[in-house]
């Protein structure tokens, strides 16, 4: 029995970089269809991109915007973290987030990464 891929993507930029946003949901997405185990955290400003009512704000060129996005990744199995201290940090409160993403102490994101297989930031 083979044990299955873990892959962790953090995400740091926020809807003040939009260019930047995209990435995490995409290769995550992708990696949830590999049958890989996929995890996108949010710290800093990157807990900005799953406010609620941000993601549908967001929308470069051709691509759908983020919230789109953000729900296939989602639907394809893909877990959203947010970092509880980033929270404090911004002074957003724990309610302002979409449902999809869960509140998790900054501990959670070293746990996460020693068990990653592999760690991506952006």
């Amino acid at each position: 029995m083979s044990i299955k891929k873990k892959i962790l993507y953090v995400q740091t930029s926020g809807v003040d970089n939009p260019e930047r946003a995209y990435a995490p949901f995409i290769l995550a997405t992708t990696a949830a269809m590999m049958n890989i185990d996929a995890t996108v955290y949010f710290v800093i400003k990157g807990i900005t991109l799953v406010k609620k009512g941000e993601a549908e704000k967001i929308k470069i060129g051709s691509f759908p915007s983020l919230k789109d996005v953000m729900n296939q990744a989602v639907k394809a199995g893909v877990k959203l973290v947010v970092c509880e201290q980033s929270c404090g940090l911004l002074g957003i409160p724990r309610g302002d987030f979409t449902k999809e993403a869960n509140i998790v102490g900054a501990a959670t994101l070293n746990d996460l990464a020693l068990s990653a297989d592999a760690v991506l930031c952006f």
